[in-house]
């Protein structure tokens, strides 16, 4: 009777030792995506908070989360939401948040007309050019508290009048620069590159038109839809430049977006300042073997592009948030963002991992 009993008690034990391992296992994983609406995600951590942001077409929102994972119970706060009529009104894209010199910066991009110019203006390009209008706008917010931070809309900035979409701030010791996405002139209409100028302030281009630099454009077949289109350059893109150290060796690397946003091809292209000079287009050097990160159809995980860099909580481990789609056919409505964990390579690259949908390990330190 009692070692009935005391092998009923062992066996208590060991059942709720096995469901705590059990709920464990359960709430120390999550499964992409991360948020199951939106494109071109922008996250970073300040004062203990995770704060995204990301295309919505019609305003800049942010959100706001404990965890790097848990988005879809995360506070909201509208940042901006522009007037109709105006120049900016339509078609925000690809928001981000820069803290610089103490105050918060938000650069996008937008255009006046839902991305579709008149006969007039189309008329000029080879070929069909909706987005001949998007220009790139600043958005400021002083103080050092983002989330209270109250932003107005500090400048347009200078493209030259032309095509601009996806700009980054890229932070340099020897200044600020404007990396976007670019035409080599007004009505181009593809290809789209990557240009690069210099800048006095976050809302300020300092460079003039014979100074803009381009520093990659996409002459490699994985940069082309459909892959390795010999002719005709419609949509084939670089865009989404997104700055990237490795925080051991301060290699210094832009990872951008490659071929078309809509199809299953979009992948992850790299840059790297090899040089000490960001407006120089030889201190460039081009990944041309191939993406660095781009679709596993093993998994269903297609489109798999416009990045952005952050930590774990306890910044132990590097980690990438970017969008992909489960269904190419649906092209841009079948986006979704996605979260994972990411490495270095010897040679000091980063080494990112196959796109899926999990589960796997929460970031370190998050509960």
């Amino acid at each position: 009777m009692v070692a009935t009993s005391l092998y009923i008690l062992v066996a208590l034990v060991l059942g709720l030792a096995s469901s705590q391992v059990n709920a464990a296992n359960t709430t120390g994983s999550f499964t992409n995506p991360i948020l199951d609406t939106g494109a071109d995600p922008w996250v970073i951590r300040h004062d203990d908070y995770y704060y995204m942001t990301y295309t919505t077409n019609d305003n800049i929102t942010l959100l706001r989360s404990r965890g790097l994972t848990d988005w879809k119970n995360a506070d909201a706060k509208l940042l901006f939401k522009p007037p109709v009529g105006m120049n900016y009104s339509t078609d925000l894209w690809a928001p981000e948040i820069h803290q610089i010199d103490g105050s918060w910066y938000v650069i996008f991009t937008a255009d006046p007309n839902g991305d579709s110019p008149p006969p007039e203006v189309d008329m000029y390009c080879d070929m069909n050019c909706p987005a001949v209008f998007h220009r790139m706008y600043v958005l400021e917010g002083p103080g050092s508290d983002l989330w209270a931070a109250d932003f107005t809309l500090k400048s347009q900035l200078n493209t030259y009048d032309q095509f601009a979409i996806d700009g980054t701030y890229f932070q340099h010791s020897t200044g600020l620069y404007h990396i976007y996405s670019c035409w080599y002139r007004q009505y181009d209409a593809w290809p789209s590159n990557l240009c690069i100028t210099k800048m006095t302030d976050p809302w300020t281009v300092s460079s003039n038109f014979s100074e803009r630099q381009i520093i990659s454009v996409p002459s490699n077949p994985w940069e082309k839809t459909p892959y390795g289109r010999p002719f005709n350059d419609r949509l084939a893109s670089n865009e989404g430049p997104e700055q990237l150290t490795n925080p051991k060796t301060g290699q210094t690397f832009v990872i951008y977006s490659a071929a078309r946003s809509d199809n299953r091809n979009y992948c992850l292209g790299q840059l790297e300042l090899v040089g000490d000079d960001p407006m120089n287009v030889q201190d460039w050097k081009k990944h041309s073997d191939g993406c660095v990160f781009y679709q596993n159809a093993l998994e269903g995980a297609y489109g798999v592009g416009h990045a952005s860099f952050t930590t774990s909580s306890d910044g132990s481990e590097d980690w990438i948030v970017y969008h992909g789609m489960r269904d190419p056919t649906n092209g841009w409505s079948a986006r979704t963002i996605r979260a994972q964990k990411f490495t270095w390579n010897t040679d000091g690259s980063p080494r990112f991992p196959r796109p899926g949908y999990g589960p796997y390990a929460l970031p370190s330190g998050q509960n």
